[in-house]
């Protein structure tokens, strides 16, 4: 059991739920248990999409650091884009699939009824482990973020390969030419690295994942590394090609030789509410099968 919660900001994917119909929904489940919402928006939407003029939306950035939690309605994209921001105010984050696979969502569109227990504190916080991830262009920093899924450097759209070189603390532990590379948490592992040949590993173990894609050096493996440990990633002193750092599917960064990305266990956690009593491979199942 948990503090109850009075105030609530809903942020849907307007892509995703066209109609709102979702979002009206649970709208009114929590009007009816007395609770506040805020209807905001998860990110910016193209100037031809048309909100629907009786939904007021709020600014998020204002609502966002008053609210008790975020209520996220998408996919594991929108997820992944708003436990950022919700991360970094400390606020922790109930999925409500209406995506595909949903793997971080704990409610199904049609497990509205469960909102309520948010009122009663009838509800648990699962931490998941984020990466920090950082790019030096020698002594300059040009990128920094952190990410819930994975940080994946690619070879970009061009048929194409890349070489790069993988260091653990410092220590060369692989150097390959292929496709790219995914570095992703345990949450990540059912993601992007599970598809390029990764292991399945579960939250609680915060290990970092090092996943070669497509890699053209058969002794090129998958490494499961402590969270102690600080993963840099460069272009190999041979490569000719430049790459493309993306965080956690956000916009990509051009990766030039000389480039180090740095990738260490997160100081901040991402907490999701949970609701229902099911285990990581109940979901494994559901999602899977």
């Amino acid at each position: 059991m948990k503090n109850p919660l009075k105030k609530v900001v809903m942020t849907p994917n307007p892509y995703r739920d066209k109609s709102f119909a979702t979002v009206r929904a649970a709208m009114e489940i929590l009007r009816q248990a007395g609770m506040e919402a805020r209807l905001c928006l998860p990110f910016e939407v193209d100037r031809s999409y048309t909100l629907p003029r009786d939904l007021r939306f709020h600014r998020l950035d204002r609502e966002l650091p008053e609210a008790d939690c975020v209520i996220c309605f998408g996919g594991d994209g929108t997820i992944l884009h708003m436990a950022k921001a919700a991360t970094r105010c400390g606020k922790p984050v109930l999925g409500v699939n209406i995506g595909t696979m949903g793997f971080m969502a704990e409610l199904e569109s049609t497990d509205l009824d469960q909102l309520p227990r948010l009122k009663t504190g009838n509800f648990t916080l699962d931490s998941r482990m984020m990466l920090d991830v950082t790019v030096h262009r020698g002594r300059d920093i040009i990128f920094h973020d952190i990410c819930l899924n994975d940080a994946v450097v690619t070879k970009g759209a061009v048929a194409r390969i890349i070489q790069l070189t993988v260091r653990c603390d410092g220590v060369e532990c692989m150097e390959f030419g292929g496709d790219g590379l995914i570095v992703a948490t345990p949450t990540g592992s059912t993601a992007y690295s599970l598809s390029a040949g990764g292991p399945i590993v579960e939250p609680e173990a915060e290990n970092i994942l090092v996943t070669p894609i497509c890699a053209h050096n058969v002794d090129s493996r998958c490494i499961v590394a402590s969270n102690k440990r600080v993963i840099t990633v460069c272009l190999s002193k041979n490569a000719r090609r430049n790459a493309f750092l993306s965080v956690d599917g956000g916009k990509a960064l051009r990766i030039d030789t000389g480039d180090v990305v740095t990738i260490r266990k997160s100081d901040l956690e991402t907490r999701l509410i949970r609701l229902k009593s099911r285990s990581f491979y109940d979901v494994l199942n559901m999602k899977f099968k």
